[in-house]
């Protein structure tokens, strides 16, 4: 898998700032409340941020990028395109009401 830089800059450097802000937060509730686990799934997702910000890759904005891309790719029908031949563009379901 090639991972291409799809952030900026000054996203990654906001994304490390609010990282490290997030870690250090969840990491001094932690050692106070020990025994709660939010803090822990916190910290990991500050942790994640500082590390896409790091790597500058973002796996959110990578998935939306190829939608997108399929989005533009997929073909519009118009509307005689199916009923000229017979074909059904849409199979409706069943309702014997």
């Amino acid at each position: 898998m090639n991972i291409t830089k799809n952030i900026g800059i000054l996203n990654a450097l906001i994304r490390i700032t609010i990282g490290l802000t997030v870690l250090s937060w969840s990491t001094a509730k932690m050692v106070k409340f020990p025994w709660r686990d939010s803090y822990f799934f916190i910290a990991i997702c500050g942790a994640m941020k500082v590390a896409e910000g790091i790597v500058r890759f973002c796996p959110v904005t990578a998935l939306f990028e190829r939608y997108q891309e399929m989005e533009q790719e997929k073909p519009v029908l118009a509307l005689g395109d199916g009923a000229d031949n017979g074909e059904v563009d849409e199979v409706l379901p069943y309702n014997p009401t």
